[in-house]
C-alpha cells in the first residue's frame, strides 16, 4: 500500500520549534526526492523544503533558510522537518510528499498553528 503520514503538528507558542515526522511506505522511499510543502489559508501550496533519494543534498525555499531543516532516517522511511523561531506566518497545513521518477505522492497534511 502506497502511504505518507504526517505526524507532529500542533499549537506552539511564536518562537517555539516543532519537529513534524513523515513515514513513507516501502515503495516509494527507495529512489523519491522527499519534500516538505504547506499552505496557509487562503494561500497556495508552497515548498518548504527538500531532500535528495539519499540525503545527499537538501534544499530550502527563502521562508524556511535559517529556521527549518530536513533530514531522514533511511532505516526508519522517515522525513523529518525541524522548524525553529516559529513565526505566526508558518500557520499553515504541512504536507508530505515523495516524488519518484513517474509518481509522485502525497500526504494528508498536518496542522501547525502558531499563535499566543
Amino acid at each position: 500500500q502506497v502511504q505518507l503520514v504526517e505526524s507532529g503538528g500542533g499549537l506552539v507558542q511564536p518562537g517555539g520549534s516543532l519537529t513534524l515526522s513523515c513515514v513513507a511506505s516501502d515503495v516509494i522511499w527507495g529512489n523519491s526526492i522527499m519534500k516538505w510543502y504547506r499552505q496557509a489559508p487562503g494561500k497556495e501550496r508552497e515548498l518548504v523544503a527538500a531532500s535528495g533519494p539519499s540525503g545527499d543534498w537538501t534544499t530550502y525555499e527563502e521562508p524556511a533558510k535559517d529556521r527549518f531543516f530536513i533530514s531522514r532516517d533511511n532505516n526508519k522511511n522517515t522525513i523529518y522537518l525541524q522548524m525553529n523561531v516559529l513565526k505566526p506566518e508558518d500557520t499553515a497545513v504541512y504536507y508530505c510528499n515523495a516524488q519518484g521518477v513517474y509518481d509522485e505522492y502525497w500526504g494528508r497534511g498536518t496542522q501547525v498553528t502558531v499563535s499566543s
